[in-house]
Formats: C-alpha cells, structure tokens, sequence
C-alpha cells in the first residue's frame, strides 16, 4: 500500500496519538479486517471512508473498544494496548459519539452530559446517602456547551425538546469533555438538515481547535472535504489509501474507495 500523504504539515514527525499494526478480525469465513493499518495524529480531523463491507465499521469497532482484533496490534501514543470492552478504550481516554447519539431523551443537558458518570455531593450524603451534586454538574455542563458554543441556555432543558444538532452538540459536548485522547464521530450529520449539519462540522473543528484528535466516519463526501486533514481511505478490509482532500479530487478519492483507481497510483507530493 502507498501512504499517499505525510502526517499534518505542523506536525510532520509527530508519534501517532492512536495506531493500529496489521489489525485481522474474522467472521467464520468472512475476512472483515485484513491486515489492516492506521494513524491518527495530534491536532487533526481524520475522515474514515470506505464502501459498504470496506471494513471501516470493524475498524472503529475495534480502536473503540467495541470488538476485540484477531490479531495485530493497537498504540496509543506509541505504547501497546489491549481494550476488553469500550469501558476500556474510554478509561484510555478514547470517547465516541455513535450515530444514534446513545442520550436519554427525557433527562436535561446536564443529566446527559454526565450520564454513567454522575457526581456525588461531598461528604456523608454523598457517600452513604449517594446524593448527586446537581448544581456543580449544571454548572460544568453549562461551562462545556460554552466552551463549543452550543448555543443552549437552559441545563435544565430535555434532550427530546431539543433539534437534532442541538441532540448531536450535547453528544459532542460530553465526548469532548471526558476525552482525554482521541474523539470518534460516527456519521455525525447523518439524517440532519443542511444548516444543522454545518453546525455539528463547526463543532468537529472546535474540538480539534481544543486539542483532540478526531476520528470522522463519513459517507458525506463534501462534508469529509470540509473538515478533514486526511482521509483514509478503507476497501476490502484494508487501508489503501491515505490522501489529503486538497491534493485530489473528490472524483478521484471516490475512484479509489471503489476499486476504479489503484491507491498505488496516487503519488505522495
């Protein structure tokens, strides 16, 4: 495989926040992965695309935590990992925002925000009696959607009042604040309007802005080209291409997803 680009040009040497090393997962005669690499470096958006049955959904699967690989290996900064479960991968600091926004549609922003991670009064009552501290997780919900200029006043507010992208910034919101290394976006302007599409990409550059490399999986490729420093490119279970959008035409990123055009013909500048 010929890697198309090198890394971000800030960063060009950089050791990859997350990697993976000849990942191999298996469904009885089903090659999912085979033999598949991957880098995701500091400070950048890396769109994720492939055909249906590329292997991208194994792929993230497996850097979220979601499946165990056959074989191969995962890095994070540089240093080897094994992830049992997603609880792993986010005790790593890995965060993912999955398509169906995985919220709680009847309990407000902040319930949401630190859903499965609730913070508990100081002290006895919150010891023993397990009392929730609810004004501090108002306020620190309230400091996170501000910080990504989700436009939402109320922390009080429920989910289910809420429009889809105000749904997908509060799921953005809450990978954000409890990543630590990498953010993972499943198809994030899926089955939303143009206007909150643009919001939910402006929230995708804020949190790289913030210092948190992002992982886009996208079908949308003039959103891909939008926002993404790289693009990997993922076919039969294996990367064949890494390009950068402003080197190549959509046209010809599409011709090598397919199959059309060879990875090994785009040649690195």
């Amino acid at each position: 495989m010929t890697q198309a680009t090198t890394p971000r040009p800030d960063a060009p040497a950089a050791t990859p926040v997350l990697a993976a090393r000849g990942l191999v997962k298996r469904y009885g005669h089903v090659t999912a992965l085979d033999h598949c690499d991957f880098e995701l470096y500091p400070g950048e958006i890396l769109a994720v695309i492939g055909d249906n049955g590329a292997g991208k959904s194994t792929l993230i699967k497996a850097l979220s935590g979601a499946l165990i690989p056959d074989e191969g290996e995962i890095l994070l900064d540089g240093k080897p990992v094994r992830f049992h479960g997603p609880l792993d991968a986010r005790r790593h600091g890995i965060e993912t925002v999955y398509q169906d926004l995985a919220v709680a549609p009847a309990l407000d922003i902040s319930d949401n925000l630190f859903l499965g991670r609730e913070l508990r009064r100081p002290g006895p009552l919150g010891s023993l009696l397990r009392m929730l501290d609810t004004r501090r997780m108002q306020a620190e919900a309230r400091a996170h959607m501000q910080d990504l200029k989700i436009g939402i006043h109320s922390m009080r507010q429920a989910v289910e009042t809420l429009s889809g992208g105000q749904r997908q910034g509060v799921a953005v919101a809450r990978s954000a604040a409890f990543a630590r290394h990498v953010v993972i976006m499943d198809e994030p302007t899926a089955a939303l309007g143009v206007k909150e599409s643009h919001m939910v990409l402006d929230l995708i550059r804020k949190v790289r802005d913030r210092g948190l490399p992002v992982i886009l999986i996208s079908h949308n490729m003039p959103h891909v080209y939008e926002v993404a420093d790289r693009v990997h490119i993922q076919r039969l279970g294996r990367r064949v291409a890494v390009i950068q959008p402003q080197t190549l035409s959509m046209a010809e990123t599409v011709a090598i997803m397919t199959g059309a055009m060879a990875g090994e013909e785009v040649t690195s500048d």
